[in-house]
């Protein structure tokens, strides 16, 4: 089995995770050719996205689809509840992660550079942005992982666009994304201490190290 992967990508990154956490047998790769768009790797996953698993043959793109076949491949340790509630309560977080939070950080990765950035869309993106982390604060399980005692597939989704969230933002001169959001900085200081999550989001800042030319 083989992941196919990007250290920098937070959504390969939530894949790593997974991988880690269940000490899955899983090749993890960088895809072939010169980039995603290479010939090679589109006659991979015509998507032309990362990550993308290839399960002996069967070739399975999307995080959150590679995600839980994981789950189910490895069933332990488990990562989704036991119960049709909890459960529904993990997808809500994956799905709010893919769908509302990444989103507009995505849009502000274009914006990196000060000299060539249009303070419209940061204004209109940080604003967003902010109000989808104020959505997250609300929701998080207070004193847990994000949503409850146990750790799952809701804190690999979101720890590695937490990770980009606190470390690009100031750069936009953005007041701190922890600052009067105690759930979130409680959850974000309790899921760094995971193994799998540190060792991935290490991965993650080696990358952005080097992309930002540090």
């Amino acid at each position: 089995m083989k992941l196919y992967n990007m250290n920098l990508s937070n959504f390969a990154t939530k894949s790593r995770i997974v991988i880690y956490e269940k000490g899955a047998n899983v090749e993890i790769v960088a895809p072939p050719g010169a980039g995603l768009k290479s010939s090679e790797y589109l006659a991979i996953n015509p998507l032309g996205k990362i990550p993308c698993l290839d399960a002996d043959g069967l070739i399975i793109p999307e995080s959150e689809t590679i995600n839980e076949y994981l789950e189910e491949k490895y069933p332990h340790p488990r990562l989704m509840p036991a119960n049709p509630e909890d459960r529904a309560r993990v997808r809500h977080f994956t799905r709010f992660h893919d769908l509302y939070l990444e989103p507009p950080l995505r849009a502000l990765f274009g914006q990196l550079n000060p000299k060539s950035r249009d303070d419209k869309v940061v204004t209109e993106k940080l604003t967003e942005l902010q109000g989808r982390l104020d959505q997250l604060e609300a929701t998080l399980a207070a004193g847990g992982y994000a949503a409850g005692a146990d750790f799952t597939l809701a804190d690999c989704a979101l720890a590695p666009t937490v990770f980009f969230v606190v470390n690009l933002l100031p750069g936009f001169g953005a007041k701190p994304p922890l600052e009067g959001r105690p759930r979130l900085a409680a959850w974000w200081k309790k899921v760094q201490e995971r193994p799998s999550v540190k060792k991935a989001l290490a991965e993650m800042a080696e990358a952005l190290k080097a992309m930002l030319g540090g």
